[in-house]
């Protein structure tokens, strides 16, 4: 019986060897390039003018205190849960749950904010900050002790409890907590004078909260043994038990953390920006921070970079369909535009596209 010769592909994927720090940065300033005249022709080709458009995002963000002002307050709900999410994928730990540990935060913190409404305000505070911290890492710990214990798959179990995170805010505000003077439209009250967030130059302290942050992670992640060991972790499970590691302790610390973080994301939000507890509290951060972190290579001063960018970009997008008169899904198809050349630049840096010449020879 004649043996069959396998064909190889005509085009296949191959892991490539390691790049160097410049052939990496020149790859990733390239993806930006492209990105921009990818969304100029986008522009152009929709009828309008793309430097003028360009111009007016850019403008847009910085063009006075007040808009530079709405930037910073975009970045801080991108910043601080990338920051809380870079934790768990640090550990290979894939939380997609930030979404509902944000929601969680926000509860833990409303809580006090609608019932202890009488508290000095820096008590108030720090009631509600510790509050966010711990609904959000309780939020996270759920998935993790299911992880530890049974090896479940946290990718699903994080994402479906966002789901369930949301729909308590909506029992609550139709239900314990509706507010009484809601004139038949349901709703939670507003927060009091005591219960808001502190402003610094012009802009709730949540911007401070998230810079001490970067600080915090930073350090931790590279100066401890704690992060020592969540980086083990991501490295090689087998390596973590064979040094001795307790896997189990690490993962349930970790997304603690992870959680934690993204919780005090919610209290900022709720006391800093909403002043109230609403369903659009997380607005979908929490998915869009994924990106961020992943953008910045879970870097902590990079996340701080990316979700700048991020920010100026949502802002810079907002002010050009009001001077251009374009849509709002203009707006996001130029931006879908910039984060597909962008991410997509991340696939170049590890692997490439081999083609298969005469005689099957790549």
């Amino acid at each position: 019986m004649e043996t069959m010769k396998k064909k190889e592909p005509l085009v296949r994927i191959e892991k490539r060897s390691e790049r160097t720090h410049n052939q990496i940065m020149r790859l990733r300033l390239l993806s930006v390039l492209l990105a921009i005249v990818a969304g100029g022709l986008f522009i152009l080709f929709i009828g309008y003018n793309p430097f003028s458009v360009y111009g007016t995002i850019i403008s847009g963000a910085f063009r006075s205190t007040m808009a530079f002002q709405a930037t910073i307050k975009i970045m801080v709900p991108l910043l601080i849960p990338a920051l809380g999410i870079t934790l768990a994928f640090k550990m290979r730990f894939w939380n997609i749950g930030a979404e509902g540990q944000i929601i969680m935060g926000a509860i833990f913190a409303t809580y006090f904010a609608l019932f202890c409404w009488d508290f000095p305000h820096w008590l108030l505070m720090i009631c509600m900050f510790l509050a966010g911290m711990v609904g959000g890492a309780l939020w996270g710990l759920i998935p993790a002790f299911f992880k530890a214990k049974f090896n479940t798959n946290e990718t699903l179990f994080t994402l479906m409890l966002n789901y369930i995170a949301l729909y308590l805010i909506s029992f609550l505000r139709d239900g314990p907590w509706q507010d009484p003077n809601s004139s038949g439209f349901p709703k939670i009250a507003k927060f009091g004078p005591a219960a808001q967030l502190d402003k610094i130059l012009g802009v709730h302290a949540g911007w401070v909260i998230g810079l001490i942050l970067v600080v915090l992670i930073y350090i931790y992640l590279k100066y401890t043994k704690q992060g020592y060991e969540i980086s083990v972790v991501g490295e090689s499970r087998a390596t973590a038990n064979y040094a001795g590691m307790n896997y189990k302790k690490i993962v349930l610390r970790t997304m603690a953390l992870s959680g934690g973080i993204c919780g005090i994301a919610g209290m900022v939000q709720a006391s800093g920006s909403d002043l109230t507890l609403t369903t659009s509290v997380a607005g979908g951060v929490g998915f869009t921070a994924i990106i961020v972190a992943w953008l910045a290579q879970l870097n902590p001063v990079g996340i701080l970079i990316v979700s700048f960018l991020f920010a100026v970009l949502e802002k810079g997008s907002t002010v050009m369909q009001s001077a251009h008169g374009l849509s709002v899904y203009s707006a996001d198809v130029l931006q879908g535009i910039i984060l597909f050349f962008v991410l997509g630049c991340e696939f170049f840096v590890r692997y490439k596209f081999v083609t298969r010449k005469k005689g099957g020879k790549a």
